[in-house]
């Protein structure tokens, strides 16, 4: 599954009201880290359809990143049923992504 771009607009019907677990990845274009997350967790969308994975870009969805306390980034978030389960701030490798979803 591709990854999706999460907005204002979207997020309520492709996070919230989600069937799937969502992985979502808080980014903006200036951050080396997230630039160096970003490729993993596109491997991660194409090789599991069992979950959703969206990206939010900081910079432009503040009031996004506010409500999930995004203080550092690049930042993953594990939404079930509309709920943060799990998360982790900075780069971190394939397998802990993995991990992170469950």
């Amino acid at each position: 599954m591709s990854v999706i771009n999460i907005t204002e607009e979207n997020f309520k019907s492709e996070v919230m009201e989600s069937e799937k677990t969502v992985l979502l990845d808080f980014w903006a274009a200036w951050c080396g880290p997230c630039r160096m997350l970003s490729p993993l967790v596109d491997e991660v969308a194409e090789e599991r359809s069992d979950i959703k994975v969206g990206k939010v870009n900081v910079d432009d969805c503040p009031e996004l990143a506010a409500a999930f306390n995004v203080s550092s980034i690049p930042m993953l978030a594990v939404i079930k049923g509309g709920k943060i389960v799990n998360q982790s701030v900075g780069a971190i490798p394939k397998e802990a992504i993995i991990e992170l979803i469950g």
